[in-house]
């Protein structure tokens, strides 16, 4: 004769319960490793797109140098004693914010920004487009403004106690004299020139560069 068995139908039950918690669990596991690839997807977008930015920069600097080379409109030492707004090029250092970027590529439209000696400058040297990768670049969405200050605190002639300058021979003292010709320091006074640059690319991204350098007179 069969006989039934009660507790054999309750425990077919809890495997049955056991089995859909242990599904919850892996859907879960699932729908967050997904999130977890897409966010990864989406910092690895943004780091790419601001490096290609940061190359599409490396235009205004090459540009700089050109400018400031024999033939250039900033070749000549009398030039750059006094603005030149149309190679937008300060001859007293810029206004800039905490982060040291220039004021007047921090405006939106036409930029203007004040220097350090409560004077306006306006640069008017026209912004230069970026080439977006996969685009003819006509319309890659990609605009690049730069400015350059001289690190002076008036216009006119550099000068100690005008003008940020690199270290002369007369500076040093020491060993330095035991130094290899290269590596010794200058003799002359050579004054510090700052460039920055705002690229501006699609959905309003911004990235800023800034270098200094001297200019060998």
């Amino acid at each position: 004769m069969m006989k039934n068995h009660p507790s054999a139908a309750r425990q077919e039950g809890v495997v049955l319960l056991l089995c859909l918690i242990v599904l919850v669990v892996l859907l879960a596991g699932g729908v967050a490793v997904i999130r977890s690839m897409n966010t990864s997807l989406f910092a690895a977008g943004n780091i790419a797109f601001k490096r290609d930015l940061v190359n599409q920069g490396e235009q205004a600097l090459s540009k700089v140098t050109t400018d400031f080379k024999a033939g250039g409109p900033l070749a000549a030492t009398s030039t750059l004693a006094t603005n030149v707004p149309a190679s937008n090029y300060s001859a007293v250092q810029l206004v800039a914010n905490a982060s040291g970027i220039p004021n007047v590529l921090l405006t939106t439209g036409a930029a203007s920004g004040a220097d350090i000696s409560g004077a306006t400058f306006t640069p008017t040297g026209a912004d230069m487009s970026g080439v977006l990768a996969g685009t003819s670049g006509a319309a890659s969405g990609i605009t690049i403004r730069y400015v350059i200050d001289r690190l002076c605190n008036a216009t006119g002639a550099a000068s100690i106690g005008k003008c940020a300058y690199t270290p002369s021979s007369g500076d040093v003292a020491g060993g330095s004299s035991q130094l290899p010709a290269s590596k010794r320091p200058l003799t002359t006074l050579l004054a510090v020139y700052r460039v920055s640059v705002r690229i501006t690319g699609p959905r309003g991204t911004q990235v800023f560069l800034q270098s200094s350098f001297t200019k060998p007179e």
